[in-house]
């Protein structure tokens, strides 16, 4: 009864966030898209002055990791009703990367529609099953990042307790992405104090790690007994710390944040299964005794590691 109250309430505060990230970037502009392997388009609200887009230094387009590395617009196409921009690149776009386009001073009628700084990224649900596949497989956060080693190595020694904290490192990382996301884009960024969120993110997981302790002491408490102490270390996790850093850093929406926090964690939790199948093994195993323990068990992951290695480039959008 509990835990479905609490599972209940998390969902409305996630959707609740949800709704707030719906906002559009600029009113002018409607919609951005990446068009063949080399061209942008933009559509806006109403007609674009003809002159306006031939300023050369009316459109500026760069990467979102790399803000200075301008990309070389070859030549620059407008609609008939001049709704539409089409934005013809010299060389190959990354559509991979999010893209920034900086309008400057849009002009329509004859009148100043303000600066418009908006991105571009490739089709959306594709983006969202891209970062979410990407975390599960691709980029994988045990085996290609090396995070987390300190739970995966430290509660792998039985199945039922390894699906136990897969479980729960997966919904604490989901539930403290989502206020950190929220924090970071209503807070962090309006007032320009980027520079806490580190001190803020530690302590948002804190308090997540501290209700989850809560509720398994009352709900589970067998389950309580068996994560120890590496329960209390899901604090103190690289790996819980960095996705809210990534999704910082990539300035991700919403619902990317979520697919890249639910990724993680099922990658996580898809770790700590394998891992946990193979040392139950392991203990019936005549190993020699100087790979006995957690020799053996780094070479499993090396194992594990490699294996995933064959994920690397994998695109599915």
């Amino acid at each position: 009864m509990i835990t479905s109250r609490i599972m209940r309430w998390m969902l409305c505060v996630i959707i609740f966030l949800g709704c707030t990230a719906c906002n559009t970037e600029h009113r002018f502009v409607k919609k951005t898209e990446f068009k063949g392997t080399n061209a942008i388009v933009i559509c806006f609200a109403g007609a674009v002055d003809e002159n306006w887009v031939k300023n050369p230094s009316a459109i500026r387009i760069n990467e979102q990791q790399d803000p200075d590395i301008l990309l070389k617009i070859e030549r620059i196409e407008l609609s008939q009703d001049g709704k539409t921009l089409t934005l013809i690149m010299k060389d190959t776009v990354n559509q991979t990367s999010a893209h920034q386009i900086t309008l400057n001073d849009i002009m329509a009628d004859g009148k100043s529609q303000g600066t418009a700084v908006v991105s571009v990224k490739k089709l959306y649900w594709g983006n969202l099953l891209s970062i979410l596949i990407g975390a599960i497989f691709v980029q994988n956060y045990v085996f290609v990042k090396y995070l987390g080693l300190c739970v995966y190595l430290g509660v792998t020694q039985k199945k039922s307790t390894a699906i136990g904290m897969g479980i729960t490192f997966t919904i604490v990382i989901i539930f403290s992405t989502s206020i950190s996301w929220f924090l970071y884009q209503f807070i962090l960024k309006p007032f320009q104090i980027e520079f806490l969120q580190i001190i803020v993110f530690i302590g948002l997981v804190s308090l997540t790690v501290q209700a989850v302790d809560t509720i398994l002491r009352k709900v589970n408490p067998i389950l309580f007994k068996e994560f120890g102490v590496y329960l209390v270390l899901i604090i103190s996790s690289c790996l819980i710390l960095a996705v809210p850093l990534i999704m910082a850093a990539q300035d991700y929406d919403f619902f990317e944040s979520l697919m890249l926090s639910a990724g993680a964690g099922l990658g996580f939790f898809i770790a700590m299964f394998l891992m946990s199948c193979v040392r139950e093994r392991i203990d019936l195993a005549p190993i020699p005794e100087s790979y006995q323990g957690m020799p053996i068990a780094f070479i499993v992951s090396g194992l594990f590691a490699l294996s995933f290695m064959g994920f690397s480039g994998m695109s599915l959008f």
